[in-house]
């Protein structure tokens, strides 16, 4: 059984649909479907474990990426995954849940390539990347300042003087 089958099984399983339906709709038998949900804490009546589902969204006991039971200890905070593998892997899959704040998005460009960029919560970021930076930083001449020809290179743009004719090797 894969990880995305697991998630599927406690999606389905907190909504309160039963081994069968569930079985059903993920292309698995129900005895599959009925052993991860015994194993994750998802067992019995279906109608309990949908009554169970907001206490379980305030309080999980199963990681929201794998689906592993989630150990903790006595009053500790509020634990969503079960290692820092889990939570990376689930934030990267779910920006669109993150609560970003739109107030907090400037619009940068950067001192190497001059590229417009977009950073969160820093309006004084100088480069696009760390690449651009290593570039800048220990790859140019500080007394020198770039020309337009330079700066569209940078940006990944040819740039031809005007009357030539550039041509590019295939292969």
């Amino acid at each position: 059984m894969t990880v995305e089958m697991g998630r599927q099984i406690t999606i389905l399983r907190l909504k309160g649909l039963g081994y069968r339906t569930i079985a059903d709709i993920i292309g698995s038998t129900r005895d599959n479907v009925r052993y991860y949900c015994k194993t994750h804490g998802l067992d019995g009546d279906a109608d309990l474990v949908k009554l169970n589902f907001i206490e379980h969204k305030n309080n999980p006991k199963v990681c929201k990426h794998c689906g592993k039971k989630i150990e903790r200890k006595p009053r500790s905070g509020k634990k969503l995954f079960c290692s820092d593998e889990c939570r990376r892997a689930w934030w990267k899959e779910h920006p669109e849940e993150s609560q970003r704040s739109k107030d907090a998005m400037y619009e940068c460009e950067c001192a190497y390539c001059k590229k417009k960029f977009t950073s969160y919560g820093n309006k004084n970021r100088k480069y696009c990347s760390h690449n651009c930076y290593i570039l800048h930083r220990f790859w140019t001449d500080p007394d020198s300042s770039p020309g337009a020809v330079k700066v569209k290179n940078r940006q990944g743009m040819e740039v031809s003087p005007p009357g030539k004719m550039t041509v590019k090797r295939i292969s």
